[in-house]
């Protein structure tokens, strides 16, 4: 029995009305209103408007005289770089407001959301000292007549689209690296959780942030995104979200062959041999299965365990996931929230459905919870799973943890790479270089060794085939935002073949 605690009414509460920014002021725009209902409270809890495509439009006129006539992409990298360590202790003194609006909007545990935060500031600040890093190349070994110089340019006009799992977080592994760089953006939030993105405007035009460089819209994608993904004075597009939708992205963007960055989905594994610390690994397996009640592209959703342990360590994952606390977004003991909206719960229990018609056994949960208000689902482990099943190969974004069996490491990895995903994985084993074999075979963009979704600033993050293009995060992040500009320069005089001297 997984341990439960029922959701608490929102008493006294007043839903939030928001606008949306764009040329540094902030408007209605010209459609109706959209109203965000808190998945873990069942209550409205916020109002924006719904954008349009000439609202859209506007932005990117703003996003674009800025970027052409404006002083951010001029300023001096120090410069930027100081703006956007304001930002970061803006961000840090407004966590706990930032963290409340994700909590009640995306209904992640508020500890969670308080801890995403913290990560988000550090980013910012993190993007700041790239700001001051950026520069090109010299070639001096071109012979005494030429000189070769290579420039970093910022690309532009940046669209940003961001979805609603982690609101704050992710739009800071983008935003601040598109600035660093000096491009100036376009931002749309998901239309079910834009809150705490429009509070960062706030907190940008505070920290100085000109006019017109970062503009938020709020609405949906074929009526706003589709602009942004489209429009000829975009220079590039930063979307992450579902694999789908990345498709249809990258078809909009390649109209008028913007510059795409994708972060999209994942089936991520976790392979364990019998050597490995199974303590360890049963902590991290409940971790990486349930962490945001599994609405997370980096979930540990697939576990790939070696035959002779299966059996034992699937029932240890089970006594520890019924330790897990499913409840109230806003209560700081919860580490299991709210699922996103009721369609999506739907969509969840379709999969552990299909799953065990197809003959998979449900060894816990696989049900939604009534936790008396809200929409909740059991952590769920289903085991005797094979490749073949759709809950093994498709991204079910829930708490749900199938568990497939290997005999040898040549099937473990052709097991993990038999899906069309690529964005990490976990190998655990106390024999190092089992851990090395199976991180230099396995076709994902981040592999951990006897840990799981741990993360830093400083590493670099993305995907191998459909899980995305590109990497956000490490040194080079800013870079992704940037042109490079050849200057060839000729030294002394010059002849050629037409001109004998």
């Amino acid at each position: 029995m997984v341990m439960t605690a029922h959701v608490k009414p929102l008493t006294d509460f007043t839903a939030r009305d928001f606008r949306m920014l764009i040329d540094g002021a902030w408007t209605e725009g010209a459609g109706n209103v959209i109203e965000r209902v808190a998945p873990g409270h069942g209550v409205t809890v916020s109002r924006y408007p719904a954008g349009t495509k000439a609202d859209a439009g506007r932005a990117i006129a703003a996003a674009r005289h800025a970027f052409d006539d404006g002083s951010w992409p001029r300023m001096t990298g120090a410069e930027r770089s100081n703006i956007l360590l304001k930002a970061a202790d803006i961000i840090a003194a407004r966590a706990d407001d930032l963290a409340f609006l994700d909590c009640i909007e995306s209904g992640k545990p508020i500890s969670q959301a308080k801890g995403e935060l913290a990560g988000a500031a550090d980013i910012w600040r993190y993007a700041a000292a790239l700001a001051r890093d950026l520069h090109g190349e010299s070639y001096n070994t071109l012979g005494q007549g030429t000189l070769g110089v290579v420039l970093r340019e910022a690309i532009g006009v940046v669209s940003i689209i961001t979805p609603w799992n982690f609101p704050f977080l992710i739009v800071s592994q983008k935003l601040p690296f598109a600035l660093a760089a000096g491009c100036t953006a376009v931002v749309k939030p998901s239309e079910l959780t834009s809150g705490s993105t429009l509070v960062l405007g706030e907190i940008l035009i505070e920290a100085g942030v000109p006019a017109g460089v970062v503009n938020i819209l709020t609405g949906t994608g074929p009526e706003v995104g589709s602009v942004m993904t489209t429009h000829p004075d975009v220079d590039m597009v930063s979307f992450t979200g579902s694999t789908g939708v990345g498709r249809l992205t990258m078809a909009n963007a390649a109209q008028t062959l913007k510059k795409v960055s994708l972060e999209l989905g994942g089936k991520n594994p976790q392979i364990v041999f019998p050597e490995a610390d199974l303590d360890a690994f049963v902590d991290a397996a409940v971790f990486g299965a349930y962490f945001n009640a599994g609405e997370c592209c980096n979930a540990g959703s697939r576990l790939i365990l070696h035959r002779s342990i299966a059996g034992e360590v699937t029932a240890r994952i089970a006594e520890l996931s019924k330790k897990v606390k499913v409840g109230d977004p806003l209560d700081p003991a919860t580490q299991v929230g709210a699922i996103i909206t009721p369609q999506h719960l739907e969509k969840i229990g379709g999969y552990v459905d299909g799953a065990a018609k197809a003959g998979a056994s449900v060894a816990l949960g696989g049900a939604a919870l009534d936790l008396g208000l809200g929409q909740f689902m059991a952590p769920t482990i289903l085991s005797g799973v094979t490749p073949d099943m759709a809950v093994a190969r498709e991204e079910v974004f829930g708490p749900v943890l199938s568990v497939l069996t290997f005999e040898t490491t040549d099937e473990a990895v052709r097991i993990a790479n038999a899906i069309d995903y690529g964005l990490s994985a976990g190998v655990w084993s106390r024999d190092f270089d089992t851990c090395l074999t199976i991180g230099r075979r396995v076709r994902a963009g981040t592999v951990w060794m006897n840990t799981f979704m741990d993360g830093a600033s400083e590493l670099p993050f993305g995907g191998y085939r459909q899980s995305g293009l590109g990497r956000e995060l490490g040194r080079h992040a800013v870079e992704d935002y940037t042109e490079t500009k050849t200057f060839n320069m000729h030294i002394g005089a010059r002849t050629g073949w037409w001109m004998q001297r």
